[in-house]
């Protein structure tokens, strides 16, 4: 099996706030003590113990290894999204949250990227074995309704959600005053700043 290799890129925003969310809802879910039935598609992602990563460091050791472009990770988010709205009645928790993610990452990157690592080097990356990487790949697609398509619009507005939580995570500056006038509606200006904030979100650090 191939060494990984480390990117030495600073970590971008969309990684800090999707692990962020997900940490929040797996603990709300924890608390809540939610079962899943061990026939549920939900149960094959369910380890038998907490992984002592966090979820955060967990993410971000995908991006230091799996070479991903950060867009993926809104994709990735999206998927998830999915998987929630057709199984309500299963949940992330601390149980199979690392499992969800490192799925859906490897799924958000052969959608999304024309080079990409193989199936034995993500399963690496996660510390999983190559058959249950696959399996939960398959798992996973069934789950979703092989429902990989994301368009501009719906990848735009996943990109506000997370642009919103980085922001209350940490407020930015405000922008400096100026006497410059701008030929911009209101609409027009949103529409900017919302884009531009995208943009930081995905290819910038935090």
């Amino acid at each position: 099996m191939a060494e990984l290799v480390e990117e030495a890129h600073a970590v971008p925003g969309v990684v800090s706030v999707l692990s962020a969310i997900l940490a929040r809802v797996a603990e709300r879910n924890d608390a809540a003590g939610r079962p899943v039935s061990p026939r549920h598609l939900a149960s094959a992602f369910r380890g038998l113990a907490r992984p002592a990563i966090s979820v955060r460091g967990y993410l971000e050791r995908i991006f230091r290894y799996a070479g991903c472009s950060p867009a993926c990770y809104v994709v990735a988010y999206i998927y998830l999204d999915r998987f929630a709205r057709r199984h309500p009645a299963a949940s992330f928790d601390s149980l199979n949250v690392h499992r969800f993610l490192i799925t859906s990452v490897l799924t958000a990157v052969k959608f999304m990227d024309d080079i990409c690592y193989n199936n034995a080097y993500f399963a690496k990356v996660g510390g999983i074995s190559l058959m249950e990487m696959n399996h939960l790949e398959i798992d996973f697609l069934f789950s979703i309704g092989f429902e990989l398509n994301v368009t501009p619009a719906i990848f735009g507005s996943y990109c506000s959600i997370l642009q919103r939580e980085l922001y209350l995570q940490s407020p930015p500056p405000p922008p400096p005053s100026t006497n410059l006038h701008c030929c911009l509606t209101e609409d027009e200006s949103s529409s900017r700043q919302q884009k531009q904030g995208a943009v930081q979100l995905i290819f910038f650090g935090t």
